[in-house]
């Protein structure tokens, strides 16, 4: 296994975002979406222990632009791959619980690097699997580079930890040690920073990983895979296997060896997955562990003292950033009613200005991920339509591609379904409030507490959503979309998952066990 170079590294930094409206940059992109293309329609193997394994049932991966285009095919495992799975991380682990940190570290220190060396060409995979335009693929790229960085930099902050008491005789040690095994579960949206988040955060506390990719982006896990392996990773501690959630996927999670679950998706997936977690099995030892990031109904109140002009741009930006395909979009508005009508005249002329195209062509808006997320998604507002106004869009672009135009739906009631359950694409719900009271009880009035923002220039209104907004990630005159790694810790509270605050320092406290240790001198 090579050696890390980077044992005693600086203080994380941010990766630096490229900018696209420079046009060196945009040839760069150009080049490597073009590159990437002659690689499409590639099969992968599932990756067990270091070996590949061949399957009957195929996973096809396309460009949700064009649905005609084969990104990748994909071997797709099955509950009989549980167990092999298994016993490769098991075998793994034996060795790699004991692994210096030097050598942890410098996996995802070099794995960092790859992707900072090649970022073009994994937006490019980004922009072609999932529908990502440059800015939105440069920023799941770099927030990939900033957990790799910054949770490194954390292992061996947490190797260096000591108790706060040494006692009369005797010495203290204070260990951090690996879980285990555990089953990483991943999502489309973000699929190259949430897989590579976890997974990271996993072997670099020692544990080995069984990954499962989500099946609608198996080939950007397959080349951030092909990284980790190309840094130096042992076989079998981290093994590649996309497959179905309810026999793969339920057989992981259910396994007796499985000693912990991080999953990012939807709230029933998760709750399903902490159901069956909480159940023990012959042979279990442990009370597993879940790390689970459950989605959102995220919500921007508009005071009726906001700087309307950047209340509507925030808003618009985090309602139909990456067609509202993030778990921390804005998903509905709360306005006050003096302002209402300014407000949604402003943000319809700002939503009808979003140009809708291909997504390698950098435009603003570009596909929804699936044939059954749009059917989804244009049920719902059919849902919208019949419980509040239209505004704006509600339908579906013409052509082979997933598209839907932005759509605003206003008058809506707090309690409607469209207020409360989650779309998961670019439909923004408008509901209006009495006054500020009003707008802070309709903001917590759902299940979910991800991320929410206030727009206002009263210090005593943003003194009041500091202690009574009620989500995980709460902006204060920004959009509720974009948390930075090492600034913004992400996670929520109650449906919206454990609140583990990926990106944070403390984030890898769930992927290892304290150890106390005390020696009589």
């Amino acid at each position: 296994m090579a050696t890390s170079t980077r044992s005693t590294p600086g203080p994380f930094v941010n990766e630096p975002i490229t900018d696209y409206r420079q046009p060196e940059n945009v040839r760069g992109m150009r080049q490597a979406i073009e590159k990437v293309r002659t690689q499409l329609g590639r099969e992968y193997d599932l990756i067990i222990g270091g070996e590949t394994v061949r399957t009957t049932d195929k996973i096809i991966s396309v460009n949700p632009a064009n649905p005609s285009e084969v990104i990748g095919i994909h071997q797709k495992a099955g509950l009989e791959h549980v167990e092999p799975a298994m016993q490769a991380a098991l075998a793994a682990f034996e060795k790699w619980q004991y692994a210096s940190v030097t050598e942890r570290t410098g996996v995802l220190f070099r794995t960092a690097e790859t992707l900072r060396r090649h970022k073009f060409e994994f937006n490019a995979w980004l922009v072609l699997e999932v529908g990502k335009n440059y800015d939105e693929a440069e920023a799941d790229t770099a927030e990939a580079i900033d957990f790799l960085e910054l949770y490194a930099r954390q292992a061996l902050v947490l190797d260096r930890a000591e108790p706060i008491v040494q006692l009369p005789g005797e010495r203290s040690f204070l260990r951090y040690i690996a879980l285990g095994v555990g089953a990483v579960i991943s999502p489309w949206n973000f699929p190259n920073a949430i897989a590579l988040g976890m997974a990271g955060a996993s072997l670099v506390c020692g544990n080995t990983v069984v990954l499962k990719p989500s099946s609608d982006s198996p080939t950007i896990a397959a080349k951030f895979f092909e990284a980790l392996v190309e840094a130096g990773m042992p076989a079998g501690v981290v093994n590649f296997c996309p497959g179905s959630g309810a026999t793969f996927g339920n057989g992981l999670v259910a396994h007796p060896k499985t000693r912990y679950i991080a999953f990012t998706g939807s709230r029933d997936v998760g709750l399903d997955i902490h159901s069956r977690a909480a159940q023990p099995q012959k042979g279990q030892i442990w009370i597993k562990r879940t790390v689970l990031e459950m989605g959102g109904k995220d919500t921007i109140v508009v005071d009726a003292d906001a700087n309307l002009d950047a209340a509507v741009q925030g808003v618009a930006a985090a309602a139909f950033g990456f067609q509202g395909q993030k778990c921390s979009a804005c998903s509905r508005v709360v306005v006050h009613q003096d302002i209402y009508d300014e407000f949604l005249e402003k943000l319809k002329t700002t939503t009808e200005k979003l140009a809708i195209g291909l997504p390698e062509d950098n435009v603003r808006m570009g596909p929804v991920i699936n044939q059954g997320a749009m059917q989804s998604i244009l049920d719902y507002i059919e849902i919208g339509k019949r419980e509040g106004r239209l505004i704006t869009g509600g339908e579906r672009i013409p052509g082979d591609g997933y598209f839907i135009q932005p759509t605003v739906i206003a008058d809506l009631d707090p309690a409607a379904r469209l207020s409360q359950e989650e779309v998961f694409g670019p439909v923004l719900a408008v509901v209006k409030a009495k006054d500020f009271d009003d707008a802070l009880g309709i903001a917590n009035n759902t299940e979910y507490g991800l991320t929410g923002s206030l727009y206002s220039t009263s210090q005593d209104k943003i003194e009041r959503a500091k202690r009574e907004f009620h989500v995980g990630n709460l902006y204060i005159n920004r959009k509720c979309t974009g948390a930075v790694v090492g600034a913004n810790p992400f996670g929520g509270f109650n449906m919206s998952g454990t609140d583990s605050k990926a990106g944070g320092t403390d984030y890898l406290y769930l992927f290892s066990q304290a150890k106390s240790i005390g020696q009589k001198l």
